[in-house]
């Protein structure tokens, strides 16, 4: 860091929102791990004052003349340096902050927590109703605040911008366009044939052994437990207090073997992308992953492209037997493999497998965009979804509580922004995966071996210690000499499920 005394006064501000945020993020791992029912009252207030204190200092006044003063300062520092980048990502946050009237902010909350509420009582009934009038002011607010925003093209970049850099509407459609022409005839061809076997998957697996499994196979990845911990929830996530403190968490079905297993290991996949942060950008804003997408990337390569590969149960089946050896007696590393890799056309986005998780994203984005271009009224959303999902996975929900009412994250704050980057994740973790390969000839045999240092250490140098230093286009061609790409994506599922379901010829492959 420059000895500029205005970037120390900025570093001591940025530190400041930085810890806030780790504590408001603290209380909430509490709050989703250990808090006794008692105390969610007082939690609530508690989390509520942390948010109001560092929305507080983050739209403080003096903040913004500080960083005009930088600003006039910037030529004399290097374009790619700490100081620029950390300046022009505390400016970004700022314009942000402060662009929105807190009477906003206010109504915004009021409305959210109250549509929040009302989907939480009308989903279990499945009619999506009564939801309307509530998601109709939702798109209202989503309008009105994308307006604060002019520079921007379309009224739901604002919310694409927000989550990947850069990345704006018609760029994601151009991709999600490419993606969807490749996935859908694959997604036929494979639920045409005949689905391997997996009763195995649901017998009753302890749930201890499960964690302790899972736990040994995230320290072989390289998850440091020296500095991060995994914890029971409900719903797993991921959780950053500093380099030195990164969280996990799972959660455990004794009655489906998978569910652990491969939260554990999505979830290491975030966890190791925060540890991996080069230490010198501790407490600033710098010091986190690139985007969402380019973090959805790293949880789904050591996920998916890791987790549910051939070389990976070559190596790990023995162990799995051997300590479930009564529940998986009678089946092989294969038969597991293929197992772990099933494809079924479902409803529900969360329980998707590899092969058509992203149908689910598209359509959710292409809904999305249709409502900020007033081309889809709300009143006819759970229509549109039945169509889609008829269309592009051939399954039709028999009422809204698995259709339109399934996910919260329109109920819960605004329409735009929420789904996208789990896709984008998706294409880029085979970006990253092939140029690893490229650089380490032997990986899938590394992987066989159980070993993962080369791999963890390459994605440390090309991805990790950079966090927000550099823009998801940058880390992209950077590490793979390309920028988003969903071709080596659909390649690999196209080899991979080709070869799982005996397809004769590649499927999808004429597509742009």
């Amino acid at each position: 860091m420059s000895e500029h005394p205005l970037f120390e006064q900025l570093r001591l501000r940025q530190q400041e929102l930085f810890d806030l945020s780790a504590i408001g993020g603290l209380l909430g791992w509490d709050r989703s791990t250990y808090l006794p029912p008692g105390g969610a009252p007082a939690r609530a207030r508690q989390g509520a004052l942390m948010a109001r204190l560092h929305h507080q200092r983050a739209t403080d006044p003096e903040l913004g003349r500080l960083l005009d003063a930088l600003e006039r300062e910037l030529p004399h520092f290097d374009p790619d340096g700490l100081e620029a980048r950390l300046l022009r990502l505390a400016r970004r946050e700022y314009d942000r902050a402060t662009r929105v009237p807190e009477s906003f902010v206010a109504e915004l909350s009021a409305h959210s927590s109250a549509t929040y509420a009302a989907w939480a009582q009308t989903r279990p009934g499945g009619d999506f109703g009564p939801m309307i009038p509530l998601l109709e002011r939702t798109l209202e607010l989503s309008r009105r605040y994308a307006a604060f925003f002019p520079e921007f093209e379309h009224p739901m970049d604002v919310f694409v911008d927000a989550s990947e850099e850069g990345m704006t509407v018609a760029r994601v459609r151009e991709v999600f366009g490419r993606l969807r022409d490749g996935l859908v005839p694959l997604v036929q061809a494979v639920t045409a044939r005949p689905e391997p076997r997996t009763d195995f998957l649901y017998r009753h697996y302890p749930q201890a052994a499960q964690l302790a499994f899972g736990e040994a196979v995230i320290r072989a990845y390289g998850y440091d437990f020296t500095r991060g911990r995994q914890d029971l929830t409900h719903h797993p996530f991921c959780t950053r207090f500093s380099i030195g403190d990164v969280r996990i968490t799972t959660r455990v079905r004794e009655d489906d073997l998978t569910e652990c297993l491969f939260s554990t290991l999505h979830e290491s996949g975030h966890a190791m992308y925060e540890q991996g942060v080069d230490r010198s950008l501790e407490g600033l804003p710098l010091a986190r992953g690139t985007s969402s997408g380019v973090h959805e990337s790293q949880s789904r390569l050591w996920e998916n492209v890791v987790g549910r590969s051939a070389p990976f149960w070559q190596h790990y089946f023995p162990a799995l037997q051997a300590t479930f050896p009564e529940q998986l007696a009678d089946v092989s590393w294969e038969e597991m493999y293929r197992a772990v890799n099933v494809v079924r056309r479902s409803l529900i986005r969360t329980d998707a497998d590899e092969l058509t998780y992203n149908l689910h994203i598209i359509l959710r984005f292409e809904l999305e965009v249709a409502m900020h271009e007033g081309r889809l009224e709300v009143k006819d959303l759970a229509a549109a979804w039945h169509e889609r999902y008829t269309a592009d996975l051939g399954v039709r929900a028999p009422d809204d509580r698995d259709g339109v009412l399934q996910d919260v994250h329109w109920y819960s704050g605004m329409i735009g922004g929420a789904f996208h980057s789990y896709a984008l994740g998706n294409i880029m973790s085979l970006q990253f995966w092939e140029a690893a390969r490229g650089a380490l000839p032997d990986l899938e045999g590394q992987v066989g071996q159980g070993e993962f240092a080369a791999l963890h250490g390459w994605l440390r140098e090309k991805v990790y210690r950079h966090g927000k230093m550099r823009s998801t286009s940058e880390l992209l061609v950077a590490a793979t000499g390309q920028d988003l790409n969903p071709e080596p994506y659909l390649n690999y599922l196209r080899s991979k499920y080709g070869e799982l379901y005996g397809l004769t010829e590649p499927v999808g492959s004429g597509a742009h």
